[in-house]
């Protein structure tokens, strides 16, 4: 096996992981909790994946129906368009780290309804199963095991009238579960590029396109 391969099955492992700890939330808190398969309220607007992520998508989004694929790399570079008016030097390989984090709100902003050009016509998302490690862990707050808040944010339809800090069901190994997302980036970066490199990231639109 070819060693990009490997770190792809290797990285799809984890993130099935992640998957196993979301349904157990979702389990354990029986009407809490809204996210599932064909809910979209949070597929809104542009997301920051990283090169990792971003190969794992296309490896699924290549998967696809010709014909499916067509319309979704139309919308795709669509998007490439309207994102270059406000970055005109965001070009391939299409990476954000060319400035700093704290401008990426300029094409990311909040109120960006847009919806993610791989959300099919049921709103469902047409690469679920290769989908970014962001939108695997959206929707709850990230709390890891040692009580640390990793990430304080979560649906607006989740826990309603709830303290999801209260909740202990919620907690899982997230500090283990970054360093490791961390080592394979690293392992990536080093067969892709001759030099391992701790954060390299681009958007999901462009994730989709040939470089």
């Amino acid at each position: 096996m070819k060693a990009i391969e490997r770190i792809l099955k290797e990285y799809g492992a984890l993130l099935v992981e992640v998957d196993v700890w979301f349904n157990h939330c979702i389990e354990a808190n029986p009407g809490v909790i809204t996210c599932g398969v064909g809910c979209s309220g949070c597929c809104r607007g542009l997301f920051d994946v990283t090169l990792l992520d971003a190969r794992y998508l296309k490896s699924g989004f290549d998967r696809l129906d010709a014909a499916i694929k067509t319309a979704v790399l139309v919308k795709a570079n669509e998007r490439l368009v309207s994102i270059q008016a406000a970055w005109p030097e965001y070009v391939a390989p299409y990476i954000l780290n060319h400035r700093p984090e704290e401008e990426w709100g300029e094409l990311m902003p909040e109120d960006d309804e847009t919806p993610c050009v791989l959300l099919g016509d049921d709103g469902a998302c047409l690469v679920y199963d290769h989908r970014p490690m962001t939108c695997r862990l959206h929707g709850v707050p990230l709390i890891d095991l040692s009580g640390k808040i990793m990430d304080e944010a979560c649906c607006s339809l989740n826990f309603v009238g709830l303290d999801p800090f209260a909740m202990d069901g919620l907690r899982w190994e997230f500090l283990r579960l970054f360093q490791e997302e961390l080592l394979l980036f690293r392992r990536f970066t080093g067969q892709i590029m001759g030099e391992a490199v701790s954060e390299l990231d681009t958007l999901i639109p462009t994730a989709l396109l040939d470089v």
